[in-house]
Order: structure tokens, then C-alpha cells, then sequence
């Protein structure tokens, strides 16, 4: 009987995202396809290790222990790899004790369009192209960098989200890039009534929101259980623009933990508090200032980052996978 994926949470994620392909990324820069393939042939039995996105998927899957029945989440490695150079990160998942059985080897070429057929919720990888592509196609992406979260032995899952252009569309950071902090704070007031538009990621936090749920009634039966999943909002607005974020979140049917509304205090000095296993931004330079110790993730969509690719005159540096792996 075929697998129901309609009830996970389904997140793909690429190879480079999951583990340090660094080393053999260099190797194919420098010395091209057929010496990589000798090298992973090589390296075969050498796991690699973990890269950004490790801790948060590790701890993303551990969560299927909450059910009795079928599992809540569900990942899939997608990569550039072909089936062949492949093996070598599908031995490293089952080295690291990481519970992925599926996965989707196309060599030299991105997966993202298959997503949707996959009911993916959030796709991560280091090639900004593939992300923007995907984000472009309605799906929801985001570019890893920083570093790994240095808890390795904890449980919990900490997960931290800017707003507008993530978690909302980025219809009134357009009213802010265009008119300016007073009129953003205007406009905010005057459609406080007004949900705004789901973003990207919206449909990854209700599925982390279904989650909690269970711990919810878990709770419910046994005060004393400790919650593992943990959700918070890290954004730029403040009074009075804040309310609308909240109005909205219960319009939306979806809830976050905490919410911190900085206006304009720097987001690392929250962040280096808060230590989530993920934190996702629409700007890059809200995660720049905090990546070296916050696992980060680059959502590249909305009026900021068309502004930043005008400016440039091309999209930032595409990381590993851009050659084929």
C-alpha cells in the first residue's frame, strides 16, 4: 500500500545542507566530474559530517517518537548527486542513526520541482538558484548557512522565524521600503483588522503547530511533561505595528510561543540568547551578524531581495551542489 504523506510534516533536504560536502566540492571544482567520482568512490566508507542543517533535522525527526502510529515527519534527501555518487550520503544518514529512507539522486540537476508531488512543506539547501527557483514556483525554501547548533545531546527543538517576507507576504515591507517607518506604522494601524497574506513558510509552521498539538495534550494528561518544541518570532516590527501580527497569527489559526518585537535592536543579541536550532530571515543582513553560532536560513523572497539583486546585478554566491552535487 502506498505511503500517505498527506498527514506529515514533509521537509526535503539537500546533501550539502545536511552534511560538509566542503572538501568534496572543492575536489570537483578543481579537478571536475570524473575525479570526484573517484573520490567519493574513495571516501565510500568515510561518513560525513554534519552540516547546518543537521541538528534541527535530527531533531525535527526525533518528534516521531510523540506517535503511536504513523510517523509525524517525513525527510527526504534531495540532490544533485547521481544514484552513484550518492551512496556515499545515504551511508552517512545511516551512520549518524538519522531515520530518512527516501531520497531523489538527479545528476547535475535540482529536484525542488518535485515538492510539490511530495507535499513538501520547506525545501533547505546551500545553492541560492535552486532556492529562488523554487520560491518562485510557490514553494517553500530557504538557503543554509552559519553554523551547525552545538547542543547535540538535548532533545528540545527551537525554531525561530522573522515575519513579514517568511511567515507573511511582504506586502507591507513594500509600504516600508516605498514611504518610510511612519507610514509603515500608518498602514499597520489602519489595516490592524486586516490578516495579512500567508508567506512561504506558513504551511511548515501549522505542520510544526500540529506537532505541538500532541504535546498539548500530552500536557493536558501529565503536567509534568517538559514541551521539546519550541517556536518563536524574531522580527523588526514594535509598537504599534506589532499588533497586527498577532491579529493575524489567530486569523491564520496558527500560534508561535514567544515573539520578540525589537524595533530595530539587533536580532543576534536575541539570538545568541535564544540559541534556535534554525532561524529563518527574508534579510540576509539579520542573519549575518549571528551566523557564526546560529544555524541560518536565507528565504530570498520579496521586495528586499529583488532591491538586493538589482543592486548586485546577480543573486549571492551559490554554495555547494551548484556543480552538480
Amino acid at each position: 500500500m502506498p505511503s500517505d504523506l498527506e498527514n506529515m510534516l514533509v521537509v526535503g533536504v539537500a546533501s550539502s545542507a545536511l552534511f560538509d560536502l566542503a572538501e568534496a566540492d572543492a575536489v570537483f571544482r578543481e579537478h571536475g566530474e570524473a575525479r570526484y567520482r573517484q573520490y567519493q568512490e574513495e571516501h565510500l566508507a568515510d561518513t560525513l559530517q554534519p552540516g547546518v542543517a543537521f541538528p534541527f533535522i535530527k531533531r525535527l525527526l526525533s518528534l516521531n517518537n510523540l506517535s503511536d502510529g504513523a510517523p509525524l515527519v517525513e525527510v527526504i534527501v534531495l540532490s544533485r548527486n547521481d544514484p552513484e555518487t550518492g551512496l556515499r550520503v545515504m551511508r552517512s544518514v545511516e551512520s549518524h542513526g538519522l531515520n530518512i529512507s527516501r531520497a531523489i539522486f538527479m545528476q547535475g540537476r535540482s529536484p525542488y520541482e518535485y515538492m510539490g508531488a511530495l507535499n513538501m512543506s520547506l525545501f533547505l539547501s546551500q545553492n541560492e538558484a535552486d532556492v529562488r527557483i523554487a520560491l518562485g514556483m510557490g514553494f517553500a525554501a530557504g538557503q543554509v548557512f552559519g553554523s551547525p547548533a552545538m547542543d547535540p545531546d538535548g532533545t528540545d527543538l527551537r525554531i525561530a522565524f522573522d515575519f513579514d517576507g517568511v511567515l507573511a507576504d511582504d506586502s507591507s515591507e513594500r509600504v516600508m521600503q516605498a514611504e518610510g517607518l511612519p507610514a509603515f506604522h500608518a498602514h499597520e494601524t489602519e489595516h490592524l483588522e486586516e490578516p495579512l497574506p500567508e508567506g512561504r513558510l506558513f504551511e511548515f509552521l501549522r505542520g510544526i503547530n500540529r506537532i505541538q498539538d500532541i504535546e498539548e495534550a500530552r500536557v493536558s494528561h501529565d503536567p509534568s511533561y517538559n514541551r521539546r518544541v519550541h517556536v518563536a518570532i524574531v522580527t523588526a516590527r514594535n509598537a504599534p505595528s506589532h499588533e497586527r501580527v498577532v491579529k493575524t497569527l489567530l486569523s491564520w489559526g496558527v500560534r508561535v510561543n514567544d515573539a520578540f518585537f525589537l524595533g530595530g535592536i539587533e536580532k543576534a543579541r536575541i539570538l545568541r540568547v535564544l540559541k534556535p536550532h534554525i532561524f529563518f530571515d527574508d534579510q540576509l543582513g539579520h542573519l549575518e551578524s549571528a551566523a557564526d553560532v546560529i544555524p541560518s536560513v536565507h528565504v530570498p523572497f520579496g521586495v528586499v531581495n529583488e532591491a538586493a539583486r538589482r543592486d548586485t546585478g546577480q543573486g549571492q554566491t551559490a554554495g555547494t551542489e551548484t556543480s552538480g552535487h
